[in-house]
C-alpha cells in the first residue's frame, strides 16, 4: 500500500449495535469505518502473510484462538467450559473474569503496537516500514 491519501482515508458511519436498542441514544451506535477496495485488499494480503509468519515460527500462544484457522468463538467456549468442569471436578474454586475488548484496536498506541510487532513477532525491514506507513497519517470523516 502506498502513501496515497485515498488508501488511508476512512468514511465513518454510525451503525445501530442491535435493533432492540434506542436509536435516540448515541451509545446505541458503533462507528463503522469504510475503506477503499484497494486498502481492504492490501489489508487482507498483509493479514494472511502475518498469520502465516506467526504460524510458521510458533509465535502465537497455544490458547490464542482469534485469527487462526480452525478456531472460533465456539472453540474458545469449549476450552473454557472444559477447564471449568475439570477444575470443579477436582474441588477447585473457579474465578472467571470476562472483558470486552471489542474496541481495543481503536485505542492501541501505534508506537506500542509497532514495538510489539518488532520484539514479539520479529517484524522488521520492509514489513516494519509498511506497518509504520500504514498506521501514519490516517484520516477519517463522517
Amino acid at each position: 500500500m502506498g502513501d496515497s491519501a485515498s488508501e488511508k482515508h476512512a468514511l465513518v458511519t454510525d451503525c445501530l449495535k442491535k435493533p432492540t436498542l434506542d436509536p435516540a441514544d448515541p451509545n446505541s451506535f458503533r462507528p463503522i469505518s469504510q475503506l477503499s477496495f484497494v486498502s481492504k485488499l492490501v489489508e487482507c494480503a498483509v493479514a494472511v502473510r502475518l498469520i502465516n509468519h506467526c504460524d510458521q515460527n510458533g509465535l502465537l500462544p497455544a490458547r490464542q484462538l482469534a485469527y487462526r484457522r480452525h478456531h472460533s468463538t465456539e472453540t474458545a467456549v469449549l476450552i473454557v467450559y472444559n477447564d471449568i468442569v475439570r477444575a470443579v471436578d477436582k474441588g477447585q474454586v473457579v474465578p472467571l473474569v470476562l472483558l470486552d475488548f471489542s474496541s481495543a484496536f481503536d485505542t492501541v498506541d501505534h508506537d506500542c503496537l509497532l514495538s510489539v510487532l518488532q520484539r514479539r513477532f520479529s517484524v522488521d525491514g520492509d514489513a516494519m516500514t509498511w506497518f509504520r506507513s500504514y498506521l501514519a497519517d490516517r484520516t477519517r470523516c463522517w
